[in-house]
């Protein structure tokens, strides 16, 4: 539908000003190093050497701000505005500046003309403010520099806030991405009853920065059906009017706002579970309206407004164009700024007539700065699922099974405070959590049959097959003051990666600014590894997702590769009682050998790494030092330990396990990092490090780069050798096995000892034998497949 309704002359006259406010101090930022307010006639002088920006979407968001601002007003609800189109960063700053939120946020930036020439001078200079949409600008819980993520964010936000609207602008060239075509699905996943709402806004402005987008040049019908079939009711505005728009545009939202009222007030009423089934369809608005509305007609005889020409600096020779300055002081003069401000710079009563109060203000929202809200987890004792080590590596479980049950009981701690989430791309069973829904449900909105299995409107456990969506959705969670974990495929998780790298560089940045209180880190456990993936094929053996977190700066990046159950549990906690990191938790579902009881294991982990006496026999002083880093390649050292003590008694053997991963860094590089006396006592000053690594050598060398003699150190990883084979193959494969490390350890010791060209001819033997056995058996050896420890 097209909605129109009459707005009064006052309501026209309030937005009217709002807009045209917001619009010159959009321009002026982009502009302007000196005179704000235009009180003396524009001078090359008064324009910024280096001009920076984008006005093109900045208008339709000034347009949009103004108007939710009256619907707050009028409803007084909680609203929080998701900006896609980060690039209008200097529109969103425009309005918080307006709502006085950046002046109490930002002292020095007062709420006139000097605050105003100091907004200004801030925006995209050295030592200002970034010109996205990003950390430092008060209401936002998004970047807005990579493209494609607002609309998932906005879910994340008001899933389990139930009084929450999350207003979320869609560009249209954001649109074109991936993940913003999977994040329409998300009302699909969004409980009527006990939800908040999000309302996408669809701002078609038919241009990107240099051509036109789909969408934009798509008609009304084709983005009606488009909408549809994601189960939307779009209403739909058009124009370049302001007479026009005004009033459509009003009458757009209150249509949408009554509508998401009415679906919410029926599913809270006990009338229907979830919006669809009361037949109605939750709302969308699909803005139309010219690219640099109200900028520069024409510039150099080419059009500008209403083209690509208007994306980012539409007049662009400013200093050194006479009729070019002309042109951006006309541009500027045209929104009547005496009528705007008063002569101390300040908004005149009208111009802010309609900013909210207090924290209803979308710059001052409370869930913008969810440390506001956080509260702890309510965390089950780890010992109560603490898996029973006898003796080292004799038993066999499934390490995340155990954390599967303390999982259940997260849920089930926290199920009045409703702050826990669990996101997973179809994988929660596959993975071995699947005790959690022994509590919690699925979360699902859509029909049901009866050989569903726990699906419900209300369930906490998010599964849809979008790494995007399942990050994104938690990413806004977790910084509207919730806890949550992203479990994953390893492999699979390099397809969100990027968004893994903004949302640290969020959490980096935002250590840096006082007001941002710490939110719950980002959880992310990795497991369908690159060594067990029994079933599936070389596209699913990947561990590149260490090294991109391993690239972050160490004020937020934490990998840990936990060997055994009792480990992870120790580590999980940890992760899930921890503030403002990206924590990257890597084990394997299958069954694996367990090391250390739970005593020990809290021990190992608070230590980060250390030497396992059990498995060693170097007196302190050994002959050559066996590393590892990760559950497959713990079992590979530790047997291959055992088989130098049992062939080669008299060779001394250091065995050493890293869980915490940056623990392995120099002391200056990052905090957990070692010092050279610490790492020299766990490895030894001089001796040869046979280490075996999950992930890529490479990287495992680059995080040893400044300590010791790290020449010394040599590392068996991964190395892109996999298909569809035994779990012993892969190692066989990549170089990790015991009899290679057994090999390597005899080869770089500091001393030949007796028995060791045995040895080494029984492992060739042994890997000769492997060969011909995987390929005649399709499964491995016994004595490989069934080892244990032995004394």
């Amino acid at each position: 539908m097209t909605a129109t309704a009459a707005l009064s002359d006052r309501d026209l006259t309030l937005l009217d000003a709002a807009w045209r406010a917001a619009n010159y101090l959009t321009v002026g930022q982009i502009y302007l190093q000196a005179n704000p307010l235009l009180r003396e006639p524009l001078a090359p002088e008064h324009i910024k050497p280096r001009l920076l920006g984008h006005w093109g979407t900045s208008p339709g968001l000034n347009l949009l701000y103004a108007h939710l601002n009256r619907v707050i007003r009028a409803t007084d609800r909680s609203m929080l505005f998701v900006a896609g189109p980060g690039h209008g960063g200097p529109a969103v700053l425009a309005n918080v500046w307006l709502e006085s939120t950046y002046t109490e946020i930002y002292e020095d930036v007062t709420l006139d003309a000097p605050g105003m020439l100091h907004l200004f001078r801030r925006f995209s200079t050295p030592g200002g403010v970034p010109s996205h949409v990003s950390v430092p600008t008060p209401g936002s819980i998004h970047e807005g520099g990579e493209l494609g993520y607002a609309l998932m964010h906005a879910f994340g936000a008001a899933f389990d806030n139930p009084d929450l609207l999350v207003a979320c602008v869609v560009g249209d060239g954001e649109a074109e991405t991936g993940p913003l075509e999977g994040s329409w699905k998300g009302i699909r996943f969004l409980d009527a009853a006990r939800d908040g709402a999000v309302l996408p806004i669809l701002h078609l402005n038919e241009y990107k920065i240099s051509g036109p987008t789909v969408l934009g040049r798509a008609s009304d019908d084709d983005i009606r059906a488009l909408l549809a079939g994601h189960g939307y009711d779009p209403c739909f505005v058009e124009g370049d009017d302001p007479a026009v728009v005004h009033p459509a545009l009003a009458a757009a939202l209150d249509d949408c706002v009554a509508r998401i009222d009415a679906i919410q007030t029926d599913a809270r009423g006990g009338h229907a579970a979830t919006a669809p089934a009361t037949g109605a369809r939750w709302p969308a608005l699909v803005l139309r309206t010219p690219k640099g509305w109200t900028g520069p007609a024409v510039v150099d005889g080419l059009p500008v407004e209403g083209t690509f020409r208007a994306h980012q600096v539409p007049v662009s020779e400013v200093r050194t164009n006479p009729e070019h300055l002309a042109i951006l002081e006309s541009w500027m003069r045209s929104y009547r700024p005496d009528e705007l401000f008063d002569d101390q710079g300040q908004p005149r009563p009208d111009t802010v007539a309609l900013v909210p109060d207090g924290a209803r203000r979308m710059g001052a929202n409370p869930h913008a700065n969810g440390g506001r809200l956080l509260t702890d987890l309510d965390l089950p004792d780890e010992y109560d699922y603490a898996v029973g080590v006898d003796a080292p590596a004799n038993v066999r479980l499934e390490s995340t099974a155990v954390l599967g049950r303390a999982l259940r009981d997260v849920f089930r701690l926290n199920a009045t405070n409703a702050n826990f989430r669990l996101f997973c791309p179809d994988e929660t069973n596959s993975n071995r959590l699947g005790a959690v829904f022994e509590v919690e449900n699925r979360c699902w909105q859509e029909r049901r049959i009866d050989i569903d299995d726990h699906l419900a409107p209300d369930g906490r456990v998010m599964e849809v097959l979008s790494e995007h969506l399942c990050q994104g959705w938690l990413e806004g969670y977790l910084l509207t003051g919730r806890h949550g974990l992203f479990a994953t495929y390893e492999a699979f998780a390099m397809v969100s990666a990027s968004m893994m790298v903004q949302h640290a560089k969020w959490l980096e940045h935002a250590r840096r600014l006082g007001w941002r209180r710490p939110v719950a880190s980002l959880n992310v456990l990795l497991t369908s590894t690159c060594w067990r993936n029994d079933h599936n094929g070389f596209s699913h053996q990947g561990p590149g997702l260490i090294d991109v977190i391993m690239s972050k700066k160490g004020e937020v990046s934490r990998i840990y590769l936990p060997p055994d159950a009792n480990c992870l549990l120790s580590v999980a906690g940890h992760c899930f009682r921890s503030r403002d990191y990206v924590n990257l938790i890597v084990i394997d579902k299958q069954p694996q050998l367990q090391y250390l009881d739970i005593n020990a294991a809290r021990i190992h982990c608070s230590r980060g790494a250390s030497a396992w006496d059990w498995a060693s026999n170097d007196g302190d002083d050994p002959d050559v030092v066996l590393a590892c880093a990760g559950d497959i390649p713990t079992m590979e050292t530790v047997a291959a330990a055992w088989l130098l003590r049992r062939r080669v008694p008299d060779l001394r053997v250091r065995v050493v396990n890293v869980v915490d991963l940056m623990r392995l860094f120099p002391a200056q590089d990052h905090p957990h990092g070692m010092d050279a006396l610490e790492f020299n006592d766990l490895f030894t000053p001089d001796r040869h490090v046979v280490f075996a690594f999950h992930g890529y050598a490479r990287a495992l060398h680059e995080l040893i780069h400044g300590q010791t003699d790290s020449d010394r150190f040599h590392v068996h990883g991964f190395l892109e050798e996999g298909t569809t084979t035994t779990p012993f193959d892969m190692v066989v494969l990549n170089n990790v096995s015991r009899y290679h490390l057994c090999k390597d350890a005899l080869r770089r010791s500091r001393r030949r000892p007796s028995g060791a060209d045995d040895l080494e001819r029984y492992c060739d033997e042994m890997l000769a034998m492997h060969r011909l056995y995987v390929e005649e058996n399709f499964e491995d050896m016994p004595e490989i497949r069934d080892w244990v420890w032995t004394d």
